[in-house]
């Protein structure tokens, strides 16, 4: 029976996936049929599986395709979503190395390959997690056990209650994930100083010296590598001097502006990153995995291990050369999640990725080129990377319905953002298979829409 079910679910993924390149971009409806009652009964494995599939179809949306740009997403290149499918089929918990020395292996081995390929310490810790959120949120667990070590606390041991006041200083415009990390930390959401940004969205390095000097006692500093509106990096070398300086610890939310360093016309926006105490990058962005792919990484890795360890009389202790992969991330069992990971990187190598991530960059600046163009069409933001901040008539009200006349028509799917102040529509490319006719056909579409809207003479 396993067999048949494979083969009817590779028969419908198969199809699947051949209509990308074609299909309307966003969902064509709700998926009514998955909202049924308990079933009494089991039914035919094979026959679960085409249901599903039919029940799902109309919620599906396109974003493995080549002209999805909304958030920043990445679609499963052919070896990872393989590797995926293996991943599953062989059902290994990564918890420990006893329980599969095969995902142990394969967390080695990608690890050391993420940090050669962005430049980072060769001898720094690393947990896969599930996401940027989980990502961050590791990352800052040792950041958080760090420094309060380095003021005679032992947080693992003594909790919050009664610690030293350990002050976190954000940039006014981090990603929403930093600050749910430093709520579920225990640190809370709206305990960090917010330093101003420049028009970009890039952190005042000044600011943050001005905020760190207001103070004293333990210190962490969460800065950026891609905003995730306009894709400014934060001016990290600057920022990293700072804080070693004010003996601060230094985070970089790196999730998807991370992978500019193997590009050569990009890496320059990450420079001085390396320099920082822990890092979170995102894999399901721009190494284009399927998702539940990230990693959490950290210079230094004693509080990190500190932070996450699981440790139990029946669990088995790592050995000298082999990795347990709970003692790096928040989870205990798990699937083995770098395997897929491992495929995209085998698949690309390093020159892959740079082509990649530099070609997704040129598709961006030519989608918003084509845009500026258009009479009342303006690009808000300096297009640096994968992201551009377009807005129509100088308008809210506008942009938000032409935002909403490319959702609705299909051929490309974007969402809209609130850019200071302003209504902008958000695009992100960051798929493997898009091509310069589809970043031509997106743009067509998108002022065709704004040609619908624009009142007459703007």
């Amino acid at each position: 029976m396993t067999d048949r079910v494979l083969r009817r679910a590779a028969e419908l993924a198969g199809a699947w996936l051949e209509t990308l390149p074609e299909r309307a971009a966003g969902a064509a409806g709700e998926p009514d049929g998955l909202r049924s009652p308990l079933p009494e009964q089991g039914d035919d494995a094979v026959g679960v599986i085409e249901a599903l599939a039919a029940a799902a179809a109309p919620g599906l949306v396109a974003s493995a395709g080549p002209r999805y740009f909304g958030f920043v997403t990445g679609g499963a290149l052919p070896a990872a979503l393989g590797a995926d499918w293996l991943t599953s089929a062989w059902d290994q918990n990564a918890a420990l190395h006893v329980m599969s020395p095969a995902a142990a292996a394969a967390e080695e081995t990608v690890a050391t390959w993420v940090k050669e390929l962005l430049g980072l310490p060769a001898g720094a810790g690393v947990g896969l997690v599930t996401g940027a959120q989980m990502a961050n949120f590791t990352a800052l667990a040792a950041a958080r056990n760090a420094v309060l070590a380095g003021a005679g606390w032992d947080v693992e041991e003594r909790g919050l209650i009664g610690a030293p006041a350990l002050r976190v200083v954000t940039s006014a415009e981090s990603h929403a994930t930093v600050f749910n990390a430093l709520r579920l930390l225990g640190l809370g959401r709206e305990t960090a100083v917010r330093v101003p940004t420049d028009d970009q969205g890039r952190m005042r390095a000044d600011a943050l010296a001005a905020a760190l000097a207001a103070g004293d006692g333990p210190a962490i500093v969460c800065a950026q590598a891609g905003d995730v509106n306009t894709g400014a990096f934060d001016p990290l070398e600057e920022i990293v001097a700072t804080c070693h300086a004010a003996g601060a610890w230094c985070h970089v939310d790196g999730a998807f502006g991370l992978w500019a360093a193997v590009a050569p016309s990009r890496a320059h926006l990450t420079a001085g990153a390396a320099g920082a105490d822990s890092w979170a990058v995102d894999a399901h962005k721009w190494l284009n995995v399927p998702y539940e792919s990230a990693l959490a990484i950290v210079a230094d890795p004693a509080p990190l291990a500190a932070a996450m360890t699981l440790t139990a009389a029946y669990l088995t202790t790592a050995g000298t050369h082999e990795r347990n992969g709970a003692d790096w991330a928040p989870e205990a069992s798990r699937r083995a999640r770098a395997f897929p990971l491992y495929a995209a990187i085998r698949q690309l190598g390093r020159r892959g990725l740079a082509e990649l991530v530099e070609r997704d960059c040129a598709l961006t600046a030519r989608i918003a080129e084509r845009l500026a163009g258009e009479p009342g069409v303006a690009i808000l933001n300096e297009v640096v990377l994968n992201q551009a901040l377009v807005r129509f008539g100088g308008d809210d009200a506008a942009t938000e319905a032409v935002i909403a006349r490319v959702q609705r028509e299909g051929t490309c799917w974007l969402g809209g953002t609130v850019w200071h102040g302003m209504a902008a529509m958000r695009i992100s490319v960051s798929g493997w298979q898009t091509s310069e006719g589809d970043a031509d056909r997106s743009a067509n579409a998108i002022a065709a829409a704004w040609r619908e809207r624009r009142p007459n003479g703007v």
